[in-house]
């Protein structure tokens, strides 16, 4: 099926956090909204991978 390793999806996490927590600072100045927007950002990146995923799946399966 799909012939990436396990191990590469661990890139995943500090790349969402990382691409989060500079979204946030950019858009705020006190930490606590930092964090809060980081968090809603990394939720909506991590939603719009897993759609992505889900169609190559879909599209892996069909051929």
């Amino acid at each position: 099926m799909l012939s990436i390793s396990p191990t590469y999806l661990l890139y995943y996490v500090p790349l969402i956090i990382a691409i989060s927590l500079v979204f946030g600072a950019t858009r705020h100045e006190d930490t606590h909204l930092i964090l809060r927007h980081a968090w809603l950002t990394g939720r909506w990146i991590t939603g719009f991978m897993g759609v992505i995923f889900v169609v190559l799946c879909f599209l892996d399966w069909m051929t």
